[in-house]
């Protein structure tokens, strides 16, 4: 069996086990889900909070209006943005955890990473950059921070990491009064993204 033919096979059993998973299955008012895009060969990792009702609802991340303004910051089509060989999506939690009393979605599950997220990670040995989308993806990966801040240094996380906000209506306000988000860091996360994907 060719190498890759065994790196695949290990990843889908993986991703079989991490489907069938019922770990917090107790705190999920929509029940388990698990919802992630993952191949051996991706070269772009975008990791994410975790998925919201539509994603649920679909099974596919980012099928919502988040999906669409990170794809248009990415400048990405749906087709490149769900080529799992070329893009993998792993959030950092798996599954919908609900909405707060308060409104808004509650935090990824603090169960979902520890259990599963370098088990994932091992079997991507071709990432080459990973997008850190949103506050909880950032702190996982680079400790307790501030996103803006975060976003506009971005320059000094690279080329491993390229942190972004979550592209969520709330964002929007952000990016209206932070013209450096359409100006320098637009067109360099865009580089940056075609500089992982290129052969």
């Amino acid at each position: 069996m060719p190498p890759h033919d065994t790196t695949d096979s290990q990843l889908a059993t993986l991703l079989h086990q991490i489907r069938a998973c019922t770990a917090c299955a107790q705190s999920l008012p929509l029940g388990p889900r698990p919802v992630l895009h993952a191949s051996p060969r991706a070269r772009l990792l975008i990791a994410s909070q975790a998925p919201g009702t539509k994603v649920h609802e679909t099974g596919v991340s980012f099928n919502d209006a988040s999906g669409d303004r990170l794809r248009a910051w990415l400048g990405m089509d749906r087709d490149l943005f769900y080529d799992t060989e070329k893009v993998a999506i792993v959030p950092m939690g798996l599954c919908y955890p609900g909405v707060l009393p308060q409104g808004g979605d509650r935090p990824p599950r603090p169960e979902c990473a520890p259990l599963w997220r370098q088990r994932i990670l091992d079997h991507l040995p071709n990432i080459r950059l990973t997008l850190l989308v949103g506050s909880y993806a950032q702190n996982h990966i680079l400790g307790k921070g501030k996103v803006f801040e975060r976003v506009e240094q971005f320059a000094r996380y690279l080329p491993t990491y390229f942190p972004l906000p979550h592209p969520s209506w709330r964002t929007g306000m952000w990016e209206r009064r932070t013209p450096a988000f359409g100006e320098i860091i637009i067109p360099a996360l865009r580089r940056e993204v075609a500089r992982a994907l290129q052969d």
